[in-house]
């Protein structure tokens, strides 16, 4: 599609119960000249319609509204006529809940709105707003099968916390992934199919503070294994699963026999924080050949680099393939510099990776 021809614009429908809302959001993206807004509906029931008569290529949504909810509406589109959609929720904490729902439904993004003068807030997000809708109309969209990644009954052991007969285990092992956008389905996708014995895991997903804390309690919560958001002196313990908070880098060093994280400020790296390329970086230098790196979908480079990195210390890698990724930007760049041993497609990870670690 060559967005800079009139003629093929990227069509948005904008779906939002705020009329104040659906305005902004139709100024700011007509302001770019490779997109035109070519309808907005108050709510999921009216935009039934507007979908099958307008064929949108972008859809954006707001999660609460009347007669029916962004997710039960988002669920449906999914599993018959899926189309990009970027989630546009409030910066709360169950707006964060909310969101990743939506996007283990299906969504490519989202946009966090302000919850205190909203108006400006949507303004001053109108970069962002315009980055994601450009991305989302490159993603690939397929039919959902399933209602979320926490469909599939996962037992759960015991939490986090009540792990004492783990204190006294260690492992030279350690498994590190990165993604971005689509990468809140993919790292479900690869934690629901792996055992209680699967080695550490440290993981970076580009998202901001109260998005990781939400996301780490949720696939806590369907996975065999247990995941928290990392604070600095956790060890990455066999059966765990460490995610970089939101907006902090996050590295990993190695004490003894013992591999612990640090959680940190800085500059960002790649235009990002947490970065892939830091954490990947630390790990190709404290654990070299027994360490596994994955890098999910996602736009950009990051990671690519750090994923070379640990290919040259000795580690296995593996780039998620183009097919299974929502955008193919971040494994792709891996790939063409060579930093991955293997090429996989998302549902193949986990058995690569454990075969290999």
């Amino acid at each position: 599609m060559k967005w800079n021809d009139p003629m093929n614009k990227i069509k948005i429908l904008v779906i939002d119960d705020s009329a104040v809302i659906r305005h902004l959001l139709t100024d700011i993206l007509n302001q770019d000249d490779g997109i035109e807004v070519v309808g907005t509906a108050q709510d999921p029931i009216f935009a039934m319609n507007k979908i099958r008569s307008l064929r949108p290529d972008v859809i954006t949504l707001d999660v609460e509204m009347p007669r029916m909810d962004g997710l039960t509406f988002l669920q449906e589109l999914m599993s018959t006529n899926p189309v990009p959609v970027v989630m546009v929720s409030a910066l709360t904490r169950r707006g964060c809940e909310t969101t990743l729902k939506a996007l283990e439904l299906g969504a490519v993004d989202y946009v966090s709105k302000p919850v205190i003068d909203v108006s400006n807030g949507i303004i001053n997000l109108a970069g962002e707003i315009v980055r994601k809708v450009r991305i989302a109309a490159k993603a690939r969209v397929r039919i959902s099968q399933k209602s979320g990644a926490g469909s599939q009954g996962i037992i759960k052991k015991s939490s986090f916390s009540a792990h004492d007969s783990q204190l006294a285990v260690t492992t030279d092992k350690i498994i590190a992934i990165g993604a971005s956008t689509g990468g809140t389905q993919a790292i479900a996708s690869i934690i629901t199919c792996l055992p209680e014995s699967t080695p550490g895991m440290v993981i970076v997903q580009h998202m901001p503070p109260l998005f990781t804390r939400s996301f780490s309690e949720r696939l806590n919560s369907i996975s065999r294994i247990d995941v928290k958001e990392a604070q600095t002196g956790d060890r990455v313990l066999r059966g765990t699963a460490l995610i970089a908070p939101g907006d902090k880098h996050m590295t990993v060093r190695r004490d003894g026999a013992m591999y612990y994280v640090d959680i940190s400020d800085g500059a960002l790296v790649n235009f990002v924080r947490p970065s892939v390329d830091v954490l990947f970086s630390s790990v190709a230098k404290c654990a070299g050949k027994n360490a596994a790196g994955v890098i999910l979908t996602g736009m950009g480079e990051d990671g690519a680099r750090g994923l070379r990195e640990m290919k040259q210390a000795g580690a296995f890698t593996i780039a998620q393939d183009e097919l299974s990724s929502v955008v193919f930007g971040m494994p792709k760049k891996a790939i063409e510099i060579g930093a991955a041993t293997q090429i996989s497609s998302l549902d193949g990870i986990p058995q690569k990776i454990l075969q290999h670690i």
